[in-house]
């Protein structure tokens, strides 16, 4: 151990600890902001994780970095795939290699167990592209809405601080189809459930006739609707959506590819302050614009 690393120790697989999950849930607030204590109702944190961190004499994480099971679908193919999140440093622990120990030993991990891609979301790309990794460009897909015949409403609106609804989407999700063959998520239980509370502004809506639910919003004057996941071991269109939700709007944005909806859009290039990351084995890589539905962002 260095001189750096002096009064540190090194733990992996700690989330089955509740001392070890405060710790790091502690450091996500403390860097972050964000509080991802929600998961305690929805369940806990995803079981397929492998973490690595330091934690100091008092049993505090100082600094962390997390991987997790997330298969995908690329171009019609099922992947093998991994997502990278919680790459955490506190400030006055910076500077001593903990995050490049991190990042080295969670990838190895992933090289291990034969992901053939990797996926993050960082606002400093520069760190990663050394180990392989390239910026995948995100688009959402705007346009005119289709012809929906006379509204007939057939939609129960989730409350998901309720333990039923949060046990029916559960169950919805346990089954997915993937929402594109382009790029989507077929298991991110709870990656989902933890967005139903971090990302705002969303309504949850139960398509009963679909066995779906919908994440969706609108602007203020309801001439703009954006689909943001679907959820669902079939997908219906988006006019049956539009249909059931009882919505007639002058156009839509779809924040994923929609070759499953029966529906094209433009692609337009987002512009955040994140970006998508993708290292993956040769040629494996979407063929046109995409993105993950933000209900799958982690």
């Amino acid at each position: 151990m260095t001189d750096d690393r002096a009064g540190l120790i090194f733990r992996e697989d700690y989330f089955g600890d509740p001392a070890g999950w405060a710790a790091v849930k502690a450091l996500l607030v403390d860097v972050f902001g964000v509080d991802v204590s929600p998961l305690d109702r929805l369940g806990g944190p995803d079981q397929t994780l492998m973490s690595s961190a330091w934690f100091d004499e008092s049993a505090r994480c100082v600094a962390n970095f997390s991987a997790f099971s997330m298969p995908l679908v690329i171009d019609g193919r099922p992947v093998k795939a991994a997502a990278l999140q919680s790459g955490a440093v506190l400030p006055q622990y910076r500077g001593r290699g903990l995050f490049r120990d991190l990042v080295r030993r969670v990838l190895q991990r992933c090289d291990a167990q034969g992901f053939e891609a990797i996926l993050l979301y960082t606002d400093k790309p520069q760190l990663y592209e050394p180990y392989g990794f390239g910026i995948l460009p995100e688009h959402r897909f705007a346009g005119g809405a289709p012809a929906v015949s006379a509204a007939s409403p057939s939609f129960r609106t989730l409350d998901m601080n309720d333990a039923d609804d949060v046990s029916l989407v559960r169950g919805l999700l346990e089954s997915r189809a993937a929402v594109s063959q382009r790029l989507a998520v077929i298991r991110n239980m709870q990656t989902f459930l933890l967005n139903t509370v971090l990302v705002q502004g969303v309504t949850f809506s139960l398509l009963p006739q679909h066995s779906a639910v919908v994440a969706w919003s609108e602007n203020a004057e309801g001439t703009v609707f954006t689909l943001h996941d679907v959820v669902a071991a079939s997908m219906p269109s988006l006019c049956e959506i539009l249909q059931a939700i009882g919505r007639q709007p002058e156009r839509v944005e779809v924040l994923f590819a929609p070759d499953q909806l029966g529906w094209q859009g433009e692609g337009i290039p987002e512009d955040g302050d994140l970006r998508f990351m993708l290292r993956s084995q040769p040629g494996l890589s979407p063929n046109g614009p995409c993105r993950l539905s933000p209900m799958a962002e982690f």
